[in-house]
């Protein structure tokens, strides 16, 4: 099956070195790399089971590409390459959507943030990114995935789990259904931000874990990439889903909640960070929402997870017994210490 995707561009598999590659959950993704050359792509499958229009992608990442290369041409836009009929996505029936980039030389990813240092450059490139495209018509962007922040519905999906999911795993879930249940204001101020015309829709990357970045050698963010989630949306998305993935020393998959803490350094890296690239585009509301965002964030991933659950883990799957029970209160518990730390975090905005 790869040999007649590589084909199509002009590639020949005796020629190849082909490995997996990356950590990414939901793409299936190979390195592609030329013997005796320092030649190498990215080839990529696109997941349609998670994205239904996998065209709508390779549309926005074309219209992206153009307009940065017209108005930014010295950023580094890793572009997707053409097919040998010009294609810049490629179907295989049976298989899926595919598509190929140049892997960039010298550059590398990093799967978990080990520095403050690291989670600034990352949250600069995110803002940077935005930056550079505050002019571009986001209207004109299709949507990949409905709905894929959008805390109001994600509520309302966990209220109709909690009444018509599964009897038993509601009891036992009861101390965290009401908890999330009391948080409710966190969803009103969701839904006022959307309404305050000082938040303003953006592009926006939407998938802001840090190996969504490049680095180079020095640790230096290169640039952004896999724009797959790329459409319009508020910062709150961008900078929230940093502080969900880069604020705890653990991941959601930790069942050892002790671990779970929040690192103020972390936080001030990703709001000075994220603010740096953003340059003079934010205006003072969005620059009070950064606390907001985590919380948006975070409270949003509890719920879909704990609503999973009651679904019979119907979305996510299960590894283990309790799977999304516990991602549910791990995401719990670090949007407390979130809450308890308000004050101090806040003043770091």
């Amino acid at each position: 099956m790869l040999q007649q995707v590589l084909a199509v561009y002009g590639l020949q598999m005796s020629e190849l070195d082909v490995k997996s590659f990356g950590s990414g959950l939901i793409n299936n993704t190979w390195k592609v790399s030329r013997y005796n050359s320092d030649e190498a792509y990215i080839l990529q499958r696109i997941n349609h089971q998670v994205f239904k229009s996998p065209e709508n992608i390779a549309y926005n990442t074309r219209l992206i590409g153009n307009y940065l290369a017209e108005h930014h041409p010295d950023y580094l836009f890793v572009r997707t390459m053409n097919t040998r009929s010009g294609d810049d996505i490629h179907f295989v029936e049976g298989e899926g959507y595919f598509r190929l980039v140049p892997f960039v030389k010298d550059s590398h990813t990093v799967d978990v943030v080990q520095t403050p240092g690291q989670a600034y450059e990352a949250a600069r490139q995110f803002g940077r990114f935005t930056f550079l495209l505050k002019d571009f018509p986001v209207e004109k962007l299709k949507v990949t995935i409905p709905d894929f922040h959008n805390l109001t519905l994600r509520y309302n999906q966990f209220l109709q789990a909690v009444q018509n999911g599964n009897v038993s795993r509601i009891k036992e879930s009861a101390a965290e259904i009401q908890w999330l249940k009391e948080q409710d204001y966190i969803v009103k101020r969701f839904d006022a931000m959307k309404h305050n015309p000082d938040f303003r829709l953006r592009v926006t990357h939407h998938d802001t874990k840090i190996s969504n970045v490049l680095f180079n050698s020095n640790d230096k963010g290169l640039c952004v990439i896999d724009l797959d989630t790329v459409m319009p949306g508020y910062f709150i998305s961008d900078a929230g889903d940093m502080m969900r993935t880069c604020l705890p020393p653990v991941s959601e998959e930790e069942k050892d909640f002790s671990k779970i803490h929040v690192r103020n350094e972390y936080y001030k890296a990703i709001v000075e960070g994220y603010t740096a690239g953003m340059e003079n585009e934010l205006s003072e509301a969005e620059k009070s929402g950064f606390f907001d965002a985590g919380c948006y964030l975070i409270y949003m991933q509890a719920l879909r997870f704990l609503a999973d659950y009651l679904n019979d883990d119907a979305y996510y799957g299960s590894k283990y017994p309790g799977h999304n029970y516990i991602r549910a209160c791990n995401q719990v518990v670090l949007l407390k210490k979130m809450l308890e730390k308000e004050n101090i975090l806040r003043s770091m905005q």
